[in-house]
C-alpha cells in the first residue's frame, strides 16, 4: 500500500498545492515486455506475470507501467521491437516466448537488466555465463520445453505402442529446431519407431503439413515446442481433431483446448516467477545476483474425451502417472 501524506493547507495559496504536489511525484518505473507470442494466446500467462509483480509489491497502473511489444510469432520482428523498447526509460526488460525474444533483448541492450523466459539452455545460447552466476545483465528461467521432445515421444509411444510411423512438426525458423529433431530421432531409434519430420512456419504451411500427414496415414504427431505454434494453438488443435490425429503438445493450454495430451511445465507459475524476478530488480536487485531458475515439476495432462473420440485406450498405468485427467 502506498504511503499517504496528509498536508494541512493554510492561507490563500492552498488552491495551488494539489497541482504542485502532483508535479513533484516521481514517475512510475517502466517495465518493457517483449514477447514472441501474442496477447490473445497469453492472457492466462500475463495474469501469472502480473501476480508475480504483485507478490513483489508492484501493480500495473498503480505503481508500475508496462510497455508491451508483441511479435505475433514472427521472429524477424523481434530485433526492431527490442530496440524500440530499449529506447524507453526502462528499469527492466522482460522477454517471454522463448529463445528468440531472449536473444533479441540481449542483442538490444547490455546495460538494462533483462529477465527472460526461455525454453532452451541459456548458457549454450550465450545469454548467461552460468546458472548460478549469470554474469551479465540477464537472468530468468529455463522452461526446458525444447528439451522434452524425447520424453513426449516416449509418452505418446506408451499411449499408442502399435503406432510405428510418427511425425514431428517443427518450425525451421526456430533456433532450437535442429536440436529438437535430433533428440526425437535418437529417442525413436531407441524405441524402434519411424519418425518423419515436417516443417511449418506459416499458417499455409501448417495446413499443408496436415494434408501430408493425412496422405501418409500418419499414426500420431509430436508438435515440437515452439512459440510460433503457441500463437496458432487453436488452428493446430482443430486440425488434429478434424483429421483424427493423436498428438502430444508442450503446454496444458493445448490439452485444455481439446488436444489429446500435453507434457511440460506449469507455465502460469513460471510466468509468476518471471514477475517476481522483475519485481526484485525494480527494488534494486542485480541480474548477476539472481540465479537462473529451472522447473522442478513437469505435468502430464490427458483429455479422456479426446482419447475416446480417437478410440484410444488409455491404460490405468498411464492414467496413474497423469497429473491431471480431464473427462
Amino acid at each position: 500500500m502506498r504511503r499517504r501524506t496528509f498536508i494541512t493547507l493554510l492561507g490563500g495559496g492552498a488552491a495551488a498545492w494539489p497541482l504542485a504536489t502532483r508535479a513533484q511525484q516521481p514517475a512510475m518505473p517502466v517495465v518493457g515486455y517483449l514477447s514472441s507470442r501474442s496477447p490473445d494466446d497469453t492472457t492466462h500467462l500475463l495474469a501469472g506475470f502480473r501476480q508475480g509483480l504483485a507478490d513483489g509489491g508492484f501493480i500495473e497502473h498503480q505503481n508500475v507501467t508496462i510497455e508491451y511489444r508483441w511479435a505475433l510469432g514472427q521472429y524477424d520482428h523481434l530485433p526492431a521491437l527490442a530496440t524500440e523498447l530499449t529506447r524507453l526509460p526502462l528499469v527492466v526488460v522482460v522477454s517471454t516466448g522463448g529463445e528468440p525474444a531472449a536473444l533479441a533483448a540481449k542483442a538490444a541492450t547490455s546495460t538494462i537488466p533483462i529477465v527472460f523466459g526461455t525454453g532452451t539452455d541459456p548458457v549454450k545460447a550465450g545469454q548467461v555465463a552460468s546458472y548460478n552466476r549469470p554474469g551479465s545483465n540477464a537472468t530468468g528461467i529455463n522452461f526446458q520445453t525444447a528439451d522434452m521432445e524425447a520424453k513426449r515421444l516416449g509418452l505418446l509411444h506408451e499411449l499408442m505402442p502399435q503406432a510405428k510411423h510418427i511425425v514431428v512438426l517443427y518450425n525451421p525458423k526456430f533456433a532450437a529446431a535442429e536440436g529438437q529433431l535430433q533428440d526425437v530421432r535418437e529417442a525413436a531409434r531407441t524405441l524402434g519407431l519411424q519418425i518423419s519430420a515436417l516443417h511449418a512456419s506459416t499458417d499455409d504451411e501448417i495446413n499443408a503439413a496436415f494434408r501430408t500427414m493425412v496422405q501418409q496415414q500418419t499414426a500420431a504427431l509430436i508438435l515440437a515446442a515452439d512459440p510460433f505454434f503457441d500463437t496458432r494453438r487453436s488452428q493446430l488443435v482443430v486440425l488434429a481433431a478434424y483429421n483424427r490425429l493423436p498428438a502430444i503438445y508442450q503446454f496444458r493450454e493445448y490439452a485444455a483446448a481439446g488436444g489429446l495430451m500435453s507434457y511440460g511445465i506449469d507455465a502460469i507459475d513460471a510466468y509468476r516467477q518471471i514477475g517476481i524476478y522483475a519485481a526484485r530488480i525494480l527494488k534494486g536487485a542485480r541480474p548477476v545476483d539472481l540465479p537462473v531458475m529451472q522447473p522442478t515439476k513437469f505435468e502430464l495432462v490427458i483429455i479422456l474425451k479426446t482419447a475416446k473420440i480417437l478410440v484410444l485406450d488409455v491404460t490405468d498405468k498411464l492414467l496413474a502417472r497423469a497429473d491431471e485427467v480431464i473427462e
